[in-house]
């Protein structure tokens, strides 16, 4: 991972000069939407699990909506782009071995769905090797949107509104940036915090399934594989700079947190994740969290869309508001200290006693 922080630090310094030119006077807020797992099918093991036609624009087409009104938007992209169905991997144990190969089209749907920014930092981006990373690279790049999260990609930015955006992303995966190297991933965050208004961390980490869905404070393990302490990981890049934590890996939604006023979410569980996944139950619940941060990173307000998946079906709005109300019963378990308040119907807010104080005492 030493590798990949450099990598990081000079892609960052090169991003610096092109960010000293004359800047656009930044507005005071800024507007983020984030979901989960997008996997919009798969050509692998068989085109059946691809949706009728080969067509991926009616899966967000109910949704999108909420995706296209915010300022940033951001998925975790759970497979590779790639038409090309060669190197699949291989797995130790064959009853936990899916691989996931969106066709390169999709990406369009990705685009016109509104997203900004994409992780590739997961157990699935390597699904189809070298190549099905490069096509993917090449397939998001294509379509204007940034990526972030692969030991060649470590981090992008975006500007939006007069304010500079970085973004970066981790995972516990082979090739990926290491969400278990904590120092390295720190490095990450500082550089961008220095060339940044505002700082955006993904993270791929926590045990899997509908009995996941705790945030545990501990480091997690899922089928031998260590999959990080989400928690600690989480303050840590928030005290290196990050102000907004995206979680997602347990396809499972989990509590929400505020921590220096910066917000945490520790899973977003699945959003549009056609076939070949469980979505029965809570795994089916597709949150669409809203957030609104000042020039910062900064909380203000937010919001929790509750949608639903059905396999084989497109992403559903939930006017019973289920995903907002699980987030909301795990985050009065998870973080009863926390000032952050979910109502039922999702909305986000912090009174005075959110003007949140770090262990030294001091905002």
């Amino acid at each position: 991972m030493a590798g990949a922080a450099r990598s990081a630090l000079g892609l960052l310094a090169a991003l610096a000069a092109a960010f000293a030119a004359a800047p656009a006077l930044a507005s005071d807020t800024l507007s983020v939407a984030a979901v989960g797992d997008v996997m919009l099918g798969t050509a692998y093991p068989s085109a059946g699990y691809l949706p009728p036609n080969n067509d991926c624009s009616p899966l967000l087409a109910l949704v999108k909506p909420h995706i296209q009104a915010a300022d940033v938007a951001f998925a975790n992209l759970e497979g590779a782009l790639t038409d090309t169905l060669k190197d699949v991997k291989t797995c130790a144990n064959p009853k936990w071995c899916y691989a996931f190969a969106m066709p390169v089209s999709y990406a369009a749907c990705i685009a016109d769905a509104g997203f900004d920014l994409l992780s590739v930092a997961n157990n699935h981006t390597g699904d189809f090797g070298a190549q099905g990373q490069a096509s993917t690279a090449r397939a998001l790049a294509q379509h204007g949107l940034a990526f972030a999260g692969m030991r060649s990609c470590p981090a992008a930015t975006v500007e939006r509104k007069g304010l500079k955006v970085g973004f970066c992303a981790f995972a516990p995966n082979a090739g990926m940036c290491s969400i278990n190297n904590l120092s390295a991933a720190e490095k990450i965050v500082r550089t961008l915090d220095s060339l940044c208004d505002v700082v955006i961390v993904s993270f791929h980490g926590g045990a899997e399934g509908a009995k996941m869905s705790r945030v545990t404070r501990q480091t997690e393990m899922f089928v031998g594989e260590n999959r990080g302490n989400v928690y600690m990981f989480a303050h840590r890049m928030v005290d290196a700079g990050a102000d907004i934590l995206l979680g997602h890996g347990p396809h499972v939604p989990r509590a929400v947190e505020l921590y220096r006023r910066r917000f945490i979410a520790y899973s977003m569980g699945n959003f549009c994740t056609y076939s070949r996944m469980n979505v029965q139950g809570v795994n089916g619940l597709a949150p669409i969290i809203k957030l609104s941060v000042d020039g910062k990173g900064e909380f203000l307000e937010g919001e929790i869309i509750s949608a639903l998946q059905e396999e084989g079906k497109p992403v559903t709005p939930d006017s019973a508001h289920r995903a907002a109300k699980e987030i909301r019963r795990l985050t009065a378990l998870d973080f009863p200290e926390s000032p952050l308040t979910v109502d039922e119907q999702g909305k986000l807010t912090v009174g005075e006693q959110g003007k949140m104080r770090a262990p030294d005492g001091k905002p």
